[in-house]
C-alpha cells in the first residue's frame, strides 16, 4: 500500500496535542533570561531550574490556542497577505513573465549559457521576493527548450527547482523565510546579508555544475537519460508569454528601488512589518498609476494574490500554536535545555550542524517556511544562546534545512506540481536530486562551521 503523506495541517494539529501531552508528562522549568547589549532577551547557561509546583493544561487550552496564536501572529500574517497582493498586481503587468520569457527566448539556443543563465535568474527571485510558486507556468517553455536541445525534462525541471531551492537556502531578504526567522529570533531582519550574498556563489556553482554535467551526459547519450523509455502523457507545448516592453521595464526598475529602500530602511530607520507592508502596498499602488491599470482589476488581481496565501497564513497559525501551548504548559525551557545539552557537550560547530539537520527533517512535517519558522526557532534561539551559537547563525541553519531540502521533500507542493508538470516519477526526480542534496549538506555544514569560527552574527 502507498504510504500517503496527511495534509501539512493534520501535521501541525497533531503536533499541537503531541505538544499539549507534552506539557502533562514533562518536568516543567524554566531557564532564567537578562537583556544583552543589543535589548534582546538570552537565556543564561547553566541556569535551569525545575518548578515546585506543577500547573496543568485543560483540554480546552488546545482549541483556545489557536485564534490566541492568529493574534499573537497577525503581524506577519497581514504582511504576508500584502506581499501576496502586490507581486500578484506586479504579476498582472505581464512584467515578471516578459523577463523571463525574453531571457529564455534569448537563451534559447545556447544550452550551457540557457541553464547558468535561467538558474541564476531563478536563485536571485527566491533570494529576494521569496518567488516559487510563479515560476510553474514557465516550467513548459523550459521543456521545450530543452528538448529541442537534446536534452530531457530532468534538465528542464532541475533547472528550476535547483535555482529557486538555492534562492531560498542562501535567501538574502526573502520576505517569507528569513526576515521572519530573523524577528522571531530577535535579531535585525536583514542583517548578515553579506555573508549569505557571498555563500550564493559556491552554492550556486556546486548546483550549476550538478544539473550542467547531467544535461551534458544526455545530449551525448540520449540513453543516459532518467526517463529513457519511461512513458508520460504530459503534453509538453511550449506557453506563450508578453514581450518586454518599456513599462515592464521600468516596473522592474521601481521593484528595485522599493527593495533597496527596504534593505536601507530596516538597518537605518529600524524598520520592521509594519513599514515593509506599507512599502509594498505603496509599490502596488505605483504600479496601477504607472501601468493605468482598471483600479477595479487590479483589486481583483490584488484579492487573488492575498487569498493564494491564505494556506500560508494558516500554517503561521497553527505552527505558532506549538510554541504556545509549550510556553503555557512551562516545559518550552524544559525540551530547550535536553536538547541543548547534548549540543554543549560537542561544541559551537558542531552544534550549528546539529540545528542543519533538525531544520533539514523538520522541512519533510513542515514544508512551509514561514510555518516552519514559528515552530522550530522559538527552540533553535535559546538553545543558540546555551551553546555558544550565534542566533544569526541559528537562521542560517534554519534557511539551509527549509531551502535546501524544498529540492527533494514530497510533501513540497511547489517542487511536486513542477515534477507533475514535467511528468518525472518522484523516484527519478529523487535519484537525480539526491547525490546533490548530500553535497549541499556537506557544503552547507562547513559554511555553518566557518561562520562559528568568525563568529557570524
Amino acid at each position: 500500500m502507498k504510504l500517503k503523506v496527511p495534509h501539512t495541517l493534520v501535521l501541525l494539529f497533531g503536533m499541537m496535542v503531541f505538544a499539549l501531552l507534552l506539557t502533562y508528562i514533562l518536568p516543567q522549568g524554566t531557564f532564567e533570561t537578562l537583556l544583552n547589549d543589543h535589548g534582546r532577551t538570552v537565556v543564561i547557561p547553566n541556569s535551569y531550574h525545575q518548578n515546585s509546583e506543577k500547573s496543568l493544561l485543560s483540554i480546552w487550552s488546545l482549541f483556545t490556542v489557536l485564534p490566541r496564536a492568529f493574534e499573537d501572529s497577525q503581524g506577519i500574517i497581514f504582511f504576508i497577505f500584502i506581499i501576496g497582493g502586490a507581486l500578484a498586481v506586479i504579476k498582472s503587468t505581464g512584467t515578471i513573465d516578459a523577463f523571463l520569457g525574453k531571457m529564455l527566448e534569448k537563451f534559447g539556443s545556447k544550452p550551457q549559457v540557457l541553464i547558468f543563465t535561467s538558474m541564476f535568474v531563478f536563485a536571485v527571485g527566491s533570494s529576494t521576493l521569496g518567488m516559487a510558486e510563479e515560476y510553474l507556468p514557465f516550467i513548459t517553455v523550459l521543456i521545450a527548450l530543452c528538448i529541442g536541445l537534446k536534452m530531457d525534462v530532468v534538465t528542464a525541471a532541475g533547472i528550476m527547482v535547483v535555482g529557486y531551492g538555492i534562492g531560498y537556502g542562501v535567501a538574502a531578504i526573502n520576505p517569507f523565510t528569513v526576515i521572519i526567522a530573523q524577528g522571531i529570533a530577535e535579531i535585525t531582519p536583514t542583517s548578515g546579508i553579506w555573508y549569505r550574498i557571498f555563500l550564493l556563489i559556491p552554492f550556486f556553482l556546486v548546483g550549476w555544475h550538478h544539473v550542467q554535467k547531467y544535461a551534458i551526459k544526455v545530449q551525448q547519450n540520449p540513453s543516459m537519460s532518467l526517463m529513457y523509455k519511461v512513458e508520460t502523457e504530459q503534453n509538453h507545448q511550449a506557453t506563450s508569454y508578453p514581450k518586454l516592453s518599456k513599462l515592464h521595464k521600468m516596473v522592474a526598475l521601481l521593484m528595485l528601488i522599493v527593495l533597496g529602500l527596504l534593505v536601507y530602511g530596516i538597518s537605518a530607520w529600524d524598520w520592521y512589518l509594519t513599514e515593509l507592508g506599507a512599502m509594498f502596498f505603496g509599490l502596488t499602488v505605483v504600479v496601477v498609476l504607472l501601468t493605468r491599470m482598471n483600479p477595479s482589476l487590479a483589486a481583483k488581481e490584488f484579492s487573488i494574490g492575498a487569498s493564494e496565501l491564505t494556506m500560508t497564513a494558516l500554517l503561521i497559525g497553527f505552527a505558532r500554536s506549538i510554541a504556545l501551548l509549550l510556553d503555557d504548559g512551562q516545559v518550552l525551557h524544559t525540551i530547550v535545555n535536553a536538547l541543548a545539552i547534548p549540543l554543549q557537550k560537542t561544541g559551537p560547530e558542531i552544534a550549528s550542524v546539529g540545528m542543519y539537520m533538525f531544520q533539514s527533517l523538520m522541512n519533510f512535517f513542515i514544508p512551509s517556511g514561514s510555518g516552519q519558522a514559528y515552530v522550530t526557532m522559538p527552540l533553535m534561539a535559546p538553545i543558540a544562546d546555551l551553546t555558544g551559537v550565534s542566533r544569526q547563525i541559528a537562521v542560517l541553519a534554519y534557511q539551509f534545512g527549509d531551502g535546501f531540502t524544498n529540492m527533494i521533500v514530497p510533501t513540497n507542493a511547489v517542487l511536486m506540481g513542477i515534477i507533475g508538470i514535467a511528468g518525472i516519477p518522484y523516484d527519478k526526480w529523487f535519484k537525480f536530486v539526491f547525490p546533490l542534496m548530500v553535497k549541499f549538506w556537506i557544503l552547507g555544514s562547513i559554511a555553518l562551521i566557518i561562520a562559528v569560527w568568525f563568529g557570524y552574527s
